[in-house]
């Protein structure tokens, strides 16, 4: 950990910070709710991945061997680095891919920028940061958007390919299944306190800039159908929707949750994200918990470009938890 002082704090220039700006699931699902496709089984046809479940991205079968993905993501500044932060919103948009069991092939640019008030240069950092990262996933990156904006914003949007027969999907998970978590939690308490006092986390920072590529290729080749990116809704809230979109319950092992060094500390010293403790306020009334308030925090601690929540085993990486029957949808937690 270390202490830099850039010429603009861009974390400073926005309300929220990365995937903790989201949209609280409640919310989001009561505005949606009403959207054609957003019923149980409205996805149909050729769109075999759509509104109803909330899954990482759209699929849309081309032929028998061919699926276009589709999704897009930005959010304000999560570090103060704008080539960090730019590497990160990249990582973040491209997981939706990975977590589909797809592969980015081209992504556009999405840039608000405070044109009066904070200088290009800075900008032209954020894409560098984000055209290494496209680079680094052999995607393409080409163009984009841009509009003038009091918070600075940027991100993806990002069209990928599939084999519709080996897709990812939060909908298929089965009981009896194990949970695989492929990076550590603490993101969310760890920007936190960068954005109010200026450390920075190297660890958070790699965390977030590398790329779900590998674990989705494992998961496929281990022929794992289920799974999910776990970002602003934290572990309990993508799990809690893979459950429900499942007809399965979950039961997490606590102990087994791998976390960043300097996340409980921090959590310690109060640095919590609202979006933190609105996922857990909406996952509370499904959850049967045997551990404290604050590892409940911490398992609903909004994540940016966090790991892979997978159903079934990937060596080299923890097992947390188990996939149950369902009766009511519930995550006991352990």
């Amino acid at each position: 950990m270390t202490v830099v002082e850039p010429r603009i704090r861009l974390t400073q220039l926005a309300a929220g910070g990365g995937c903790a700006c989201k949209v609280p699931p409640g919310e989001l699902e009561r505005v949606l709710s009403g959207l054609p496709g957003a019923a149980r089984g409205g996805s149909g046809g050729d769109l075999l991945v759509g509104l109803e479940n909330g899954d990482d991205g759209a699929v849309v079968r081309l032929d028998e061997h061919r699926a276009v993905v589709g999704t897009a993501d930005f959010f304000t500044p999560v570090v103060d680095d704008p080539y960090d932060w730019g590497r990160i919103a990249a990582a973040n948009a491209l997981s939706d891919v990975y977590a589909m069991g797809g592969e980015p092939l081209l992504a556009v640019n999405l840039l608000a920028w405070p044109r009066d008030r904070v200088p290009f240069d800075l900008a032209a950092e954020v894409l560098r940061g984000g055209a290494d990262v496209c680079a680094a996933a052999g995607c393409h990156l080409a163009g984009g958007h841009s509009i003038d904006d009091p918070e600075p914003k940027y991100g993806l949007a990002v069209t990928g390919f599939a084999d519709p027969r080996r897709l990812l999907r939060n909908d298929a998970g089965t009981a009896g299944t194990p949970l695989t978590l492929t990076k550590p939690l603490g993101l969310g308490v760890l920007n936190n306190r960068h954005k109010a006092t200026g450390e920075v986390f190297e660890d958070a920072v790699a965390t977030m800039t590398t790329l779900n590529r590998e674990a989705s290729r494992a998961a496929l080749d281990a022929g794992i159908v289920a799974a999910t990116d776990v970002t602003g809704f934290g572990l309990l809230g993508h799990l809690y929707k893979l459950c429900r979109a499942s007809g399965v319950s979950a039961v997490l092992d606590a102990a087994a949750v791998p976390y960043l060094e300097a996340a409980r500390p921090s959590l310690a010293a109060g640095y919590v994200p609202g979006g933190s403790r609105r996922n857990l306020d909406w996952v509370r009334p499904h959850l049967s918990a045997a551990v404290d308030e604050d590892e409940l925090v911490l398992l609903a601690d909004a994540q940016t470009s966090g790991g892979l929540l997978v159903a079934g085993e990937l060596p080299g990486h923890p097992v947390v938890g188990e996939l149950v029957p369902a009766g009511d949808v519930t995550i006991r937690v352990r």
